[in-house]
């Protein structure tokens, strides 16, 4: 529900002057997978070497967003929506101040993320699916949620009884159990080059090692 009685107040300083200050183009990674599938790891991964490459970036990571922001939302669908919702807000703010945003929830529903993606102009949700077998995940299982969904003591655990999404067609699909982290990072990284977001020396791209 809309407040009523505001009115949008433009600004002096547009997201592409802030961008061009940066020298990058502001942009959404919209990490998603199930749980243990190594989203915050592999965003973590890709924060650092952004910033080893001089870029402007945050991560917004669903654990340390829910002990703020949405520290009154449960797992619930509906709460799972709420939540949704009100990141992909603070990511549009994070844009127009010419960063580039990294979300890594969960992000269960493809109409979740679609809404995500239509408060964007064009180009600039990039969905990056962490693609990781269930049964590596369980295995994994790094807070021991998984163990308690299947004693029954979590609720509304996705992947157990609650529905995940398989992204379709995502911009950066990556398979944390095939390759290394720094190697996913690297992946999406590139992806960024290739697509102009960042600019970088060739060199570089071809050989993070010395980013390490």
């Amino acid at each position: 529900m809309k407040t009523e009685n505001t009115v949008w107040h433009e600004q002096h300083i547009s997201k592409e002057q802030r961008a061009s200050l940066k020298s990058q183009k502001p942009c959404l990674l919209w990490y998603t997978g199930l749980s243990g599938s190594g989203k915050s790891t592999v965003a973590n991964a890709v924060d650092a070497l952004l910033f080893k490459l001089g870029c402007h970036s945050y991560l917004l990571d669903g654990d340390n967003v829910r002990h703020g922001l949405n520290g009154d939302l449960g797992f619930t669908d509906e709460d799972r929506i709420e939540n949704i919702r009100r990141i992909s807000e603070v990511s549009k703010l994070f844009l127009d101040a010419g960063l580039i945003v990294s979300t890594a929830f969960i992000s269960p529903f493809t109409e979740d993320r679609t809404r995500a993606r239509s408060k964007l102009e064009d180009g600039e949700f990039i969905e990056v699916y962490i693609d990781t077998p269930i049964s590596v995940c369980e295995q994994r299982d790094p807070k021991g949620l998984y163990k308690k969904a299947r004693a029954g003591e979590i609720k509304d655990f996705t992947g157990i009884d609650s529905t995940y999404d398989v992204p379709e067609n995502p911009e950066i699909h990556v398979k944390t159990a095939e390759l290394s982290i720094q190697k996913c990072a690297e992946q999406i990284v590139n992806h960024l080059v290739e697509r102009g977001f960042i600019t970088i020396d060739k060199s570089a791209s071809e050989n993070f090692s010395h980013l390490e």
